[in-house]
């Protein structure tokens, strides 16, 4: 067990042991619960995860999977050979959307991205692009959330939870799990719960910090307040909350709020640094994109990424697109044009600089979104949503470079070849990170519960 950021959780820990409920209820990070069960760590390749959250659905067939029958079968409906789908707006008989991409093989492994990616052409070699994946969300709400836990369904705890709880942190004076959304004016489908512990303890739930020039808004207190004083203040909340904690033992947000003054109280002397981008050079920040308006939002976010990581961070989800921006219903040349616009420097210089830096052996790199889009039309010029067949893709941390698994079938709409589940994907990830996704268990209610849901099953190929 850990004492935050002293003893002061000691008497917590033991009043809970009296009462039995140490176990489950006063669960800490740093370290990870989850770790004082060997049997289902195995050899790990990646130390963290950076999770790169496309939020509202990427089309795959316009970025990085190709269909030339779209463009052959242009206006028509979809022929019968192709079997028919459930579509949120109903429009599975509209006429096919062509792609207007032009489209080129790169690097050495020869893989097919269009030109709304430029800067990822140059990445190609250090990717694992994956074609063949499919969910079960047809909405935004049940898709981001079952990429994020697993479940169509709010109530479990996410990916990251899942890896504070088996991992924790290598830093003990910054979060396990954060999250960053590019867009402050609008929040992720389906909210918090995406980033939440679910039924398991409330400490494992992600910190989400802002982008801008203030990530961590409050963290330092006014100059005029000194550090005796600011202690003493801290003391007080802790004697209230635990006094408070005494009777509601049952009630892991109580502790984790307890928890997160501590985590704050530490973070005053690492976390300024840590997203403090001063120090970079000019050069590293136009890498990213800081110095074109167009970029300098996802860039500053994709640099506090691996400042993050670099100093122990175990997960970190940044989501591009915040507020289902991806979503291109009406109009896809517009809407895809302006958000690959924005993201595509910063996404392939994060992978730049890591791979320079030697970041990327043991940084797992993951992008995507919660599905892609149809190859039929929709309101003429837009796509509907597509958890059929949609395209990710990964890099470093133990996964193969300049590979593509799997396939989509020749109008990009069903996964044919190698098919990956997001249960598979979860599993995979863990795998890296050196848990038996079948082996992690957190017990709810007697229940032995798994982070892919008793499902999955890892994709060898993606492993290098």
């Amino acid at each position: 067990m850990r004492a935050g950021a002293g003893f002061g959780a000691l008497p917590l820990f033991e009043l809970l042991s009296r009462e039995g409920q140490a176990g489950e209820i006063l669960a800490r990070p740093v370290g990870g619960a989850g770790a004082s069960d060997p049997s289902w760590r195995r050899p790990a390749t990646a130390k963290s995860v950076i999770f790169l959250f496309m939020e509202g659905g990427p089309s795959q067939i316009d970025l990085l999977d190709p269909k030339p029958l779209l463009n052959k079968l242009a206006g028509q409906r979809m022929p019968a050979v192709f079997k028919p789908v459930i579509t949120p707006m109903g429009e599975f008989y509209s006429p096919i959307l062509p792609s207007r991409r032009k489209w080129k093989q790169y690097g050495e492994s020869g893989a097919w991205v269009s030109d709304w990616l430029p800067h990822i052409t140059e990445c190609v070699d250090d990717l694992a692009i994956i074609r063949s994946c499919w969910s079960n969300g047809l909405n935004h709400v049940g898709g981001v959330t079952q990429m994020n836990t697993g479940s169509t369904l709010s109530g479990r705890p996410s990916l990251g939870s899942w890896a504070s709880y088996g991992l924790g942190t290598e830093n003990q004076n910054l979060p396990a799990f954060v999250v960053i959304q590019d867009n402050a004016r609008s929040t992720v489908a389906g909210g918090p719960r995406n980033w939440g512990a679910g039924f398991m303890p409330a400490v494992y739930q992600g910190t989400r910090i802002g982008g801008g020039a203030e990530p961590i808004p409050n963290l330092l207190p006014p100059a005029t307040i000194a550090a005796d004083r600011q202690q003493a203040k801290l003391a007080l909340l802790d004697r209230l909350n635990r006094r408070h904690l005494e009777t509601r033992f049952d009630q892991t947000e109580l502790d984790a709020r307890i928890q997160s003054f501590e985590l704050a109280f530490r973070m005053q002397a690492e976390a300024p640094a840590a997203v403090d981008l001063a120090d970079e050079s000019a050069e590293t920040r136009a890498l990213y994109g800081l110095d074109d308006p167009a970029t300098e939002n996802n860039g500053r976010n994709c640099l506090l990424a691996r400042r993050l990581v670099e100093r122990g961070v175990r997960f970190v989800q940044l989501y591009c697109g915040a507020g289902s921006r991806w979503d291109s219903h009406q109009d896809i040349e517009k809407n895809h044009g302006a958000i690959c616009r924005s993201t595509d420097k910063p996404v392939a210089g994060l992978i730049k600089d890591l791979k320079r830096r030697g970041l990327l052996e043991d940084t797992l790199v993951v992008w995507g979104g919660e599905f892609g889009r149809t190859p039929m039309s929709e309101k003429g010029d837009g796509r509907d949503h597509n958890p059929y067949g949609f395209t990710m893709w990964m890099a470093g941390g133990g996964i193969k470079p300049g590979v593509t698994v799997g396939a989509t079938d020749d109008a990009g709409l069903h996964a044919i070849e190698d098919r990956l589940h997001v249960h598979d994907l979860h599993a995979t990830i863990l795998h890296c990170l050196g848990a038996d996704h079948a082996k992690l268990i957190y017990r709810h209610q007697g229940r032995p519960e798994r982070p892919t849901v008793n499902e999955g099953r890892v994709c060898r190929k993606l492993l290098a």
